[in-house]
Formats: structure tokens, C-alpha cells, sequence
């Protein structure tokens, strides 16, 4: 067994930035097509967007091209803790078990993406509550990042730039104990049963179908993460959602099975592309003579 390498914690980083910014229009829509027809918040309740592309333009139209990319210096910010973090100790956890490729496990690969995922995301929770609520909020949200970040902070305190870390946590944990694991194992299988080679194209398809495996799997506590952390603490009233369960049952009761993969296309057009171009740029990376 090696030991800690830092290549996968710099290379992870860098890819997800790319990635990030590449698709980030596409993430603003799944945001806002999540947070409206809560009949819970009135803010909220109107349906406004239609889909994808009726979000896309109408954003546009409505609050010029710079709103598509609302929340983007806390979405880059995220990307490089929780991308560096995530892709670093998942790498690094197969290394203390397994040396080869050859003899990874889908098991191994899961338990070690789960742990990934919880830890990453639990450190980069902030930059996940400034960018859904700059992306939900559009124009409303005024100031740069870190006055935003201290203005959570003033008025909800540290539990305030934590919130919904818990459906976070447990939407990493499907996400990358999904989406890693299936790229893997996907692309392991591809190069030894001799039909492909380690390509670009082989890193496509395995990008492809691991992004499709984490959408299905988090759309529904994704919505839930996203109504969370959106709604904000006011002295004398409650929380509309107390916890993932909570927020499940409630959008489930009162908005049907459905609207649990709300935003599901914008969520499964943004997974898609940005693992194809997270992957591919990692790959590519790791190629790069040191």
C-alpha cells in the first residue's frame, strides 16, 4: 500500500471547477424549479417555471444573462473544498485497502465514496447554503460573497451557515457512494473485457451512466437539501421543514410522489455533463508528466 498521494486531492479540485462552471446555468434552474409550489411558503408558492428551458429564458429575459450565473463565486468556492476533498479521500481510502484497479470491489468502492461524500460535504456546507439561497433568490440577494456569509451569520448564527447539513450529508452519501462507484466499475469492466481501451470514449460512457445512476438515486433528497437550506430562521416561526424525513413526507403530502424529482432534467442535464467533463479533465490530469 502507497501512501497519501496529493494528486487526486489537486487534480479532483481542478476538474470540478471546470465542471462546475461549465454547467452551472443548468444547476440555477434544478434550484429553481425545486423551491417553487411549496403551498408551505407562500415566497414560494407560485409556479413560475414550466421546465428547463422555460426557466432558462425567462431567467434571462427577466434578469439578464449575468442571473444564470447568481451564486457562482460560492459554487467555484465549494467545488474547490468539497471537489478537492471528496475525490482526494475516496482515492486515498481504496489505496489503504486495494493497490490495482484490477482488484477493486463495488463494495469497497461504495463504503469508500459514502465516507467521502459525508466528509466533504459536511466541511463545504456554507458555500451550499450562500449559493441555493443566491441562486433561489436572484436579485433579492444584494452584497458580494463574504457579505453574505457574515450576514447569514449575524442573523442565524453558525447553525445558520450549516443548515441542512444533514440532508447534504446524506445526499453526498448517495451521490458519490452512487456516481463513483459506477464510473469505476463501469470503466474497470469496459478496459478488461478488451472492447475499449483507458480512452476518452471509455471515460465518457462511464461518466455518462454514473451521472444518470446519481440523479435518479438524490433527486428527492435533493429537493428537500434545497428547500432546507433555503428558507431562513425569523424570530417566532418554524422551521417548515424540521429534518430530511420531515421534509419528504410534507413535499410528498402536499405536492404528491412527483415532486420529489422536481427539477429532475435540469438535475440529470447538469450531473451528466458536468461527470463528462469532470472526468475527462481528471483523467487527463493525471496523465500530465510530473
Amino acid at each position: 500500500m502507497s501512501g497519501l498521494n496529493w494528486q487526486p486531492f489537486l487534480y479532483g479540485g481542478l476538474a470540478s471547477i471546470v465542471a462546475e462552471f461549465g454547467t452551472f446555468p443548468i444547476d440555477l434552474t434544478k434550484t429553481r424549479l425545486q423551491v417553487q409550489g411549496q403551498s408551505t411558503d407562500v415566497r414560494y408558492k407560485e409556479i413560475r417555471y414550466r421546465g428547463m428551458f422555460h426557466a432558462l429564458f425567462r431567467i434571462y429575459s427577466e434578469e439578464g444573462v449575468r442571473s444564470l450565473y447568481s451564486g457562482i463565486a460560492p459554487a467555484l468556492l465549494r467545488q474547490a473544498s468539497y471537489g478537492t476533498i471528496k475525490i482526494g479521500i475516496y482515492q486515498s481510502l481504496k489505496r489503504l485497502f486495494v493497490d490495482r484497479l484490477e482488484d477493486e470491489t463495488m463494495l469497497l468502492n461504495v463504503m469508500c465514496g459514502v465516507i467521502s461524500g459525508v466528509i466533504s460535504s459536511s466541511i463545504a456546507n456554507p458555500t451550499d447554503v450562500l449559493k441555493i439561497r443566491m441562486q433561489a433568490q436572484g436579485s433579492l440577494v444584494q452584497g458580494g460573497m463574504i457579505c453574505n456569509f457574515i450576514n447569514i451569520y449575524q442573523q442565524e448564527g453558525t447553525r445558520g451557515l450549516w443548515r441542512g447539513v444533514v440532508p447534504t450529508a446524506q445526499r453526498a452519501a448517495i451521490v458519490v457512494g452512487v456516481e463513483l462507484p459506477v464510473y469505476d466499475i463501469t470503466k474497470k469492466h469496459l478496459i478488461m473485457s478488451g472492447l475499449m481501451g483507458d480512452t476518452v470514449l471509455t471515460h465518457f460512457i462511464s461518466s455518462f451512466s454514473c451521472g444518470l445512476a446519481g440523479a435518479i438515486a438524490s433527486n428527492p433528497i435533493d429537493v428537500v437539501r434545497t428547500r432546507i437550506m433555503n428558507q431562513r430562521i425569523v424570530v417566532g416561526t418554524l422551521d417548515l421543514y424540521k429534518g430530511t424525513v420531515d421534509g419528504l413526507l410534507k413535499t410528498w403530502r402536499s405536492e404528491g410522489f412527483f415532486a420529489l424529482y422536481k427539477g429532475f432534467w435540469p438535475n440529470w442535464l447538469r450531473l451528466g455533463p458536468w461527470n463528462i467533463i469532470f472526468f475527462i479533465t481528471y483523467e487527463q490530469l493525471k496523465r500530465i508528466p510530473l
